[in-house]
């Protein structure tokens, strides 16, 4: 691995450009990457020598840092007895292990899974899920779903279909099944409720109650699409509409679960349950690529004792036994460690650090929630002010559109804290970027 890194970089990286897509990024002529060599606890290491803090978590997936001994070392075992096997017409013990130790971590009733690739396909899989679960009740003509404005739930066709429909996937409408949406809650998490803010979401399912499956969103914390908090008073509100119509609730806790908001996972700041969730990421502490769909025995059981009893979908990697292997070390890790104690002293620290931003000239907003920091900016720097701030602070923020914003792993220290929240300031107080006409806003 080492004479891979003694090579000339230049080589290496130029290959990268001519050959490599990178995501959200034009093939060529993109803002200067870096190349990572290895990576432990907070620290992600460059082949140059850099050594930069992880902000935001690689896409906020590592909870508990990188390569952390007891995932790597499950995988590492498990990869000696059976890398994979087909989960259609077998299982195994690592399935059943996740299996046993989410249905106790996760909220009760909520304890039938299925097992996914990633956070998009266990969107699609709670899209599809919904709607097998209405035919299933002789209401065929319920196909539909609600979303957000503001919200995102991945990239495949049928979760951009369900994210924000003005937002970065416009291009891809000719593809995508058409939806409902409400508009994106405007009451703050830290504000009192407000029940106008509902009305919106109300007058969208009773207008069409008898075409739709189900409402999805993302609870209390929408992510990539504006990195916005919103009030808890919203979720309980929206499980009462959805009762009162036989519409089922989906919540897509892919970046919230976790204890990334405070709680285990954001519906606990409102005290409700859906009826479909999603949950991905931190599910194996970022080590491999899995997530999960899962449903109440209400839903499990409604489909499961009709004509068609199968659900219709199985991935080829369905419930990977590496996958699995580190599931069950990331969740013995959220098991024995005090990451809500963790995140509070994560979010004070965040809150001091942050909070006198909002004077800087160029600052918009300024959110924390948890582990999630978020600077709103009135118009976005440079990519090279960007990267300069970088390689100065030793810290790998990814801004996008006009959000610099931090989610870092539950073991960054206070100092480490503080180091983030300094190259934060630091972007904010760059010069904003001359607007080019036509570029793409949504572009990193």
């Amino acid at each position: 691995m080492d004479s891979f890194f003694d090579c000339d970089l230049n080589k290496k990286q130029k290959f990268d450009s001519e050959h490599l897509w990178h995501p959200y990024a034009a093939l060529k002529n993109t803002p200067a990457r870096f190349l990572a060599k290895s990576a432990h606890g907070t620290t992600i290491e460059t082949a140059d020598g850099l050594k930069l803090i992880d902000a935001v978590s690689s896409w906020w997936c590592m909870a508990h840092g990188h390569n952390a001994p007891e995932i790597v070392e499950a995988i590492r075992r498990q990869s000696e007895r059976m890398c994979h096997v087909m989960f259609g017409g077998f299982t195994h013990e690592p399935a059943i292990e996740l299996g046993e130790k989410l249905v106790k971590f996760l909220p009760k009733g909520l304890d039938k899974i299925f097992f996914a690739d990633s956070g998009s396909i266990a969107v699609e899989c709670s899209a599809k899920m919904a709607l097998q679960y209405q035919h299933a009740l002789g209401r065929p003509e319920r196909c539909k779903l609600v979303a957000l404005k503001g919200g995102y739930h991945g990239d495949t066709a049928g979760a951009m279909a369900l994210s924000d429909p003005d937002g970065m996937h416009v291009l891809f409408r000719g593809i995508m099944p058409q939806h409902f949406f409400a508009e994106r809650p405007n009451c703050r998490f830290d504000e009192a409720w407000n029940p106008a803010d509902f009305a919106s979401m109300e007058r969208v399912v009773e207008q069409h109650k008898d075409e739709i499956a189900a409402v999805i969103c993302e609870p209390v914390f929408q992510g990539g699409n504006g990195m916005w908090l919103y009030n808890a008073g919203y979720l309980k509100a929206l499980r009462e509409l959805c009762d009162r119509y036989g519409i089922l609730l989906i919540l897509d806790e892919i970046a919230s679960g976790f204890y990334r908001t405070g709680p285990r996972f954001a519906m606990m700041h409102a005290g409700i349950k859906p009826d479909i969730m999603c949950i991905g990421k931190a599910l194996t502490g970022g080590s491999i690529t899995m997530a999960a769909c899962i449903a109440s025995g209400k839903v499990a059981d409604t489909i499961t004792n009709s004509r068609i009893p199968a659900f219709m979908h199985g991935p080829t990697y369905m419930a990977n036994p590496l996958a699995c292997a580190a599931g069950i070390a990331s969740l013995s890790l959220f098991e024995n460690r005090d990451y809500a104690g963790s995140v509070a002293r994560i979010e004070k620290r965040l809150r001091a650090n942050l909070e006198p931003l909002r004077s800087l000239e160029n600052a918009a907003d300024v959110r924390v929630l948890g582990a999630i920091g978020v600077l709103e900016l009135k118009a976005k720097p440079s990519a090279d002010d960007i990267l300069r701030v970088i390689r100065e602070t030793g810290v790998w923020l990814r801004p996008f559109c006009n959000y610099v914003y931090t989610m870092p792993p539950f073991i960054t220290s206070d100092t480490e804290i503080d180091r983030i929240c300094e190259a934060i300031k630091l972007i904010g107080e760059c010069k904003p970027a001359p607007v080019v006409e036509g570029e793409d806003e949504f572009h990193e």
